[in-house]
């Protein structure tokens, strides 16, 4: 048995199988509903049972609960497509049960999305290169590798996919003499047509690898091996394909079948190369693995909620903007403070690195959503205590259905392994109802303005065509604070505005204002006109900065009301903050 019909075999036992239940099929089935029939004298209920078609007997309530989730979750065409013919050398194994046990389309989209952009080498950029790449190498292996199969179904396709081009390759597309090197048993002999990929590295994997493909079949259909002589056409036929030392009767052939991983024959290297036969195993059992989670330390941490050092501190805030009816934008924002991570220094400059993983789960702890990213806080090492006193803020946006889930974040100081920190809490990700009228979040923000053309839509603190990097408090109970040097920039969205049907457009007054939060004085009042936001769409944003010169150290609140005269709905937002 070839190695690649060996793993193929191991791959069959090692997947899940999906069975529908029988209360699924019977859900299907399009039967009339039964008859009520006088019961014969005599006959008792057990005796009816037995007589009824099993596929016509009315299911219990726990039964109708189980199909109609069976059917509810059940993979559209295109998530089969996705998952099992796009992504499966790429996605990994907590991934893939992440997206199974997803209860709609528009939760697997969300997940498609953000599964994505977790992989987006440029988070800025509003192209993927990533996704790009991954579908180019997809095309490229139909393209040149297709057996009888698409080319993403074999092995060549499969390694070109999931680690891109080889450095070189050494090809034997008609197979034909072979002069085998040293390392083989020397000697000369036929093959069948093979390939050699060289790698000069491979992420997680090694340096110098080399990847074998033989077309036993001479059909083009090449499988990955790590038997070297099975390339080798005339390996099975007495006194032909002699190595250097049965050529030179130092060995008998039929010695190669007596055990060992490769029939190579004995000779100079023989006992080197049988050393190295689980090295190939090792090497086969990483190319053909689901990719690794990068952090599962963190994801430990996220499970059992305990440290058991110093705790690494950070804050954390999340926001709620709508994309459309079935999903939100959830950005979540952290702070760091540059004092609490550890700096090394070389060369001049001082770097620190915080690894950080995010978990989104269901009140029944269904994972649907994940990110992962290493930060790095560089500074030149004379300039390093002075930045000790800022913040690095980082900020990741997830596509959420409505609903209430559970977020958890981790964060590890690479530098000081055992500095970890812990984040957890419930989120409540809005519904916006079509007839009432809602707002996002109203986000306080340190920095804000308009983004060039491409950068619109993406980027990090990019809402639409708005760069706004939210400001983050301490705790829940403390207001976000600002210095009197500083403007107050706010961004909030309204949704469902009214239309008047003659005039096409909305007819809303927003107005915002700033109060002493002591007092409840009102210090500045300012209204706005919804038609000089936009006067025929039914969203609008409001985008305002306010110098905080005139303000004396205190604590404040802005509010943002919004007063609908054709909807005759009011809704209003309200955001503390500081002046220092």
């Amino acid at each position: 048995m070839t190695f690649s019909s060996r793993r193929f075999l191991v791959s069959v036992l090692g997947c899940g199988v999906l069975f529908v239940p029988a209360a699924v099929v019977s859900a299907r089935q399009s039967t009339p509903p039964a008859q009520t029939q006088a019961q014969p004298a005599g006959s008792s209920d057990q005796d009816q049972n037995q007589d009824q078609d099993p596929l016509k007997r009315q299911l219990s309530p726990s039964q109708r609960y189980k199909a109609q989730k069976a059917l509810h979750q059940e993979l559209s065409d295109h998530d089969k497509v996705w998952l099992n013919q796009e992504v499966p050398y790429i996605i990994t194994d907590d991934e893939k049960k992440a997206f199974l046990s997803l209860g709609n389309e528009e939760e697997r989209d969300a997940f498609i999305e953000a599964f994505w952009q977790r992989r987006n080498p440029n988070p800025d950029s509003p192209e993927n290169e990533y996704r790009e790449e991954h579908y180019r190498r997809i095309a490229y292996a139909n393209e040149h590798f297709a057996a009888g199969k698409p080319g993403w179904k074999t092995d060549r396709g499969h390694i070109y996919i999931e680690y891109g081009p080889p450095d070189s390759i050494d090809s034997h597309p008609s197979g034909g003499t072979y002069e085998r090197p040293i390392d083989e048993g020397g000697g000369e002999t036929s093959t069948f047509p093979f390939e050699t990929w060289h790698y000069r590295y491979i992420e997680g994997i090694g340096e110098n690898i080399d990847i074998e493909f033989v077309d036993t079949c001479m059909c083009g259909d090449y499988h990955f091996t790590i038997d070297r002589s099975e390339k080798d056409a005339l390996l099975h036929v007495p006194g032909a394909g002699l190595t250097q030392w049965e050529s030179m009767n130092k060995g008998d052939k039929t010695d190669r079948f007596k055990g060992g991983l490769e029939q190579l024959g004995s000779g100079p290297e023989s006992t080197y190369n049988q050393g190295k036969e689980f090295d190939r195993i090792e090497l086969a059992a990483k190319l053909f693995a689901p990719p690794p989670q990068q952090f599962k330390d963190l994801d430990a941490l996220t499970e059992t909620h305990i440290l058991n050092g110093p705790p690494f501190p950070f804050e954390v805030r999340t926001d709620f903007i709508k994309i459309t009816d079935n999903t939100d934008l959830v950005p979540i924002t952290l702070q760091i403070k540059n004092r609490d991570i550890t700096f090394q220094t070389k060369d001049g400059v001082s770097q620190g690195k915080v690894n950080i993983l995010g978990k989104v789960t269901t009140i029944m702890h269904k994972t649907v959503q994940t990110f992962e990213d290493t930060v790095a806080v560089t500074e030149p090492s004379e300039l390093l205590e002075k930045e000790l006193d800022r913040d690095y803020v980082y900020w990741k946006a997830l596509p959420l259905p409505p609903g209430l889930y559970r977020l958890d974040i981790a964060i590890k100081d690479v530098n000081n392994p055992d500095h970890l920190g812990l984040y957890g809490k419930s989120i409540n990700v809005p519904m916006y109802d079509d007839e009432k009228l809602g707002t996002s979040s109203l986000i306080l923000a340190d920095k804000m303005g308009p983004v060039s053309s491409r950068d619109i839509g993406g980027g990090d603190f990019v809402i639409g065509n708005t760069f706004v990097r939210p400001r983050v408090s301490t705790n829940v109970t403390t207001p976000v604070s600002f210095n009197r040097k500083q403007d107050l920039n706010f961004w909030m969205q309204v949704y469902n505005l009214g239309i008047d049907d003659s005039t096409k457009s909305n007819s809303a007054t927003v107005t915002y204002q700033i109060s002493d939060a002591a007092t409840g004085d009102v210090i500045l009042t300012k209204d706005l006109e919804s038609k000089d936001l936009g006067a025929h769409s039914d969203q609008l944003t409001v985008e305002r900065s306010l110098p905080l010169a005139g303000l004396a150290p205190g604590k404040y609140k802005v509010t943002v009301k919004v007063n609908d005269a054709i909807s005759k709905q009011v809704v209003a937002q309200s955001a503390p903050f500081v002046v220092e």
